[in-house]
């Protein structure tokens, strides 16, 4: 059986490695991404279950960067990651879900599955 694979889009390079170490003790294959462009790319060549997103990216918004991932593979979930506050009623239109902080990332990938 094989794990379930995660695409983690994270451009702090400090932040990616906790986020994939957290995943990988969960079980979770993880696949890492540090700007848009690459996580497009490998979206595009890789069989994914979901991704894991920051929304403030250095070359893509977090809202724009979903909706080509849809486009791209429509059946994928796309959760936010992201400390967004009173902005999240507004963004979670654009998104499936968020993760509010990445210390209840595992008890909240758990829900997803």
């Amino acid at each position: 059986m094989r794990q379930t694979r995660v695409l983690c889009v994270e451009n702090q390079p400090e932040h990616l490695g906790a986020l994939k170490y957290m995943l990988e003790t969960a079980g979770y294959e993880v696949t890492a991404a540090a700007n848009g462009d690459h996580a497009l790319r490998l979206l595009t060549t890789l069989d994914v279950d979901g991704v894991l997103l920051e929304y403030d990216l250095p070359d893509a918004i977090g809202s724009a960067l979903r909706a080509e991932m849809k486009r791209i593979k429509p059946d994928v979930p796309v959760l936010l990651l992201d400390g967004i506050g009173s902005q999240t009623p507004f963004l979670l239109r654009f998104l499936d879900a968020y993760l509010q902080s990445p210390a209840r990332l595992e008890s909240d990938l758990r829900d997803v599955d």
